[in-house]
């Protein structure tokens, strides 16, 4: 447990977090809607801090992070919880309800770094911007030992605080679960704005993807998914775009995405981005990285392998010799 940053005390002993955009209000002895954040004695607590319900190796490639040193692995873990409240949450038992977690340090983290081998840690699997004090202090010992950090994240952070982390953070996979307020409201208790802020603010400071679940009837029309691409167009066409199938999970009961409406919105984004992918689902061509001046296949992937076969060291196409966004892509 650690004192939590970014709160306010309120009168009769309560703290408003300051963290996200919820903005809880938070009685003495209660948690805020992340379980992580208790009102102890009218102090805010991390009472997170530390505790994680997994420590495990993955590929680079499952959070999805395709321009970012892929084929390697990377030490992953999470907190218990989350800011956000969706209804087709994949990990929900982890995320929407108390779940054993175990305690480490940022020290023995660094050391379970060491030992693995991994180029450092990705913090996922649930929200880790819930774990903000553990991020942060754990980050810091990375970079001093040559160690990357990754969040894999909903991006629902308020700015104060985004922009204090952001110096630590290496690469970030935003999910971006829809374009409308309406989505974000009725679907997970969350807001389009926030979402939307702390993708222009990371894209200039860090390497950034971004992941989008495609779910029938409810943010799947061309018109919707013309209005994502063109946000991230605007910011920047080299951010990596993946899509991702929907399956039936937690509180939405719709069958998995249509291949065809998958294919459709890979069609709409390659008109304006440069890299965009399709995840949960085999489609030809929609997994591997291409040469936007060329066309040349740089990276073949498949499920979470990859080979880079067309890049040099200074992240250019070997044929054309044109510059790929993303950091260490060679071989």
């Amino acid at each position: 447990m650690k004192k939590a940053l970014y709160y306010k005390k309120l009168d009769n002993n309560k703290v408003q977090c300051e963290l996200c955009p919820q903005m809880c209000v938070i009685p003495e002895g209660k948690t805020g809607i992340c379980f992580g954040r208790r009102n102890i004695g009218g102090e805010l607590f991390a009472e997170n801090y530390g505790q994680t319900i997994s420590i495990s190796m993955d590929p680079i490639e499952k959070k999805p992070l395709y321009h970012f040193y892929p084929g390697r692995d990377i030490l992953s873990i999470g907190p218990n919880g989350c800011n956000l409240r969706c209804k087709f949450c994949q990990n929900y038992h982890i995320s929407q309800q108390i779940s054993p977690t175990q305690k480490i340090t940022p020290e023995e983290l660094l050391q379970y770094c060491k030992q693995t081998n991994s180029i450092g840690v990705a913090y996922t699997y649930t929200e880790p911007i819930i774990w903000y004090e553990f991020i942060y202090d754990s980050a810091r010992l990375l970079h001093e030992n040559g160690k990357v950090a990754v969040l894999v994240t909903n991006g629902s952070i308020n700015e104060e605080p985004l922009r204090e982390i952001l110096p630590l953070i290496d690469a970030m996979n935003i999910d971006l679960k829809a374009f409308t307020d309406e989505f974000y409201k009725k679907y997970c208790s969350g807001n389009l704005k926030t979402v939307k802020n702390t993708i222009k603010i990371s894209a200039s400071q860090t390497h950034i993807e971004i992941t989008d679940l495609i779910i029938p009837d409810l943010n799947d029309s061309t018109k919707e998914i013309q209005n994502l691409v063109d946000f991230i167009a605007n910011i920047d066409n080299e951010i990596p775009l993946h899509f991702s199938r929907y399956f039936p999970a937690y509180k939405l009961n719709k069958p998995p995405t249509p291949a065809s409406t998958l294919r459709n919105a890979y069609e709409i984004a390659k008109k304006k981005l440069k890299y965009v992918y399709v995840g949960n689902i085999n489609l030809t061509n929609t997994s591997d990285t291409f040469c936007p001046n060329c066309g040349e296949r740089l990276i073949k992937r498949g499920g979470f392998y990859s080979e880079v076969i067309n890049i040099d060291e200074q992240n250019r196409c070997k044929k054309c010799h044109h510059k790929i966004k993303g950091v260490h892509l060679f071989a």
